[in-house]
């Protein structure tokens, strides 16, 4: 087994904000099901910090190059406009 293992910069990087991505979601579901609210209030603080942590770590990526993600498409966007204004009638 080799234990020297060298990783990029960029590999550190991309391996961090899969983390911290992770690490939201963790955090969202366990802020959505607690019945404390103090303890609920704790964890949406907590996932605000966690949200930017991963925004800095996605704004280094973006300005090395490292991610760049595509823009939405205008047909895409109206379409998902219209889903979630559909939903938001039946409401």
């Amino acid at each position: 087994m080799n234990t020297n293992s060298n990783f990029t910069d960029r590999e550190i990087m991309d391996d961090i904000l899969s983390s911290q991505k992770h690490i939201t979601d963790v955090y969202n579901t366990f802020s959505n099901e607690c019945v404390n609210q103090q303890l609920q209030s704790d964890m949406v603080n907590i996932l605000k910090e966690e949200h930017n942590i991963q925004f800095s770590v996605f704004s280094e990526m973006q300005k090395r190059g490292w991610y760049s993600p595509g823009a939405a498409q205008a047909q895409m966007i109206n379409e998902t406009k219209t889903k979630f204004e559909g939903i938001a009638t039946q409401l």
